[in-house]
């Protein structure tokens, strides 16, 4: 049984952009939180440009991989 409360986990590794946030968009349509690991280079601002246009916080997790979450999903500590 799925944890509701876990985030959406999104492969994108080996795409270029835009495909990982055309992706990430998608997924966030119907989740309050994915994480997304993506190692094209301009990934991480495409995603963080993306984030910023539908008022979503992001943050870098590590190395190629992201956490994108609804402003009323997001724990305080994530909030950036």
């Amino acid at each position: 049984m799925a944890n509701e409360d876990a985030p959406v986990a999104i492969n994108a590794r080996g795409m270029k952009c835009p495909w990982p946030a055309l992706r990430a968009a998608r997924a966030m349509r119907g989740a309050r939180e994915i994480v997304i690991e993506a190692d094209d280079p301009i990934a991480g601002a495409e995603l963080a440009a993306l984030a910023a246009q539908n008022g979503w916080y992001f943050s870098e997790m590590g190395q190629d991989r992201y956490l994108l979450s609804h402003p009323d999903s997001a724990p305080e500590s994530r909030r950036i």
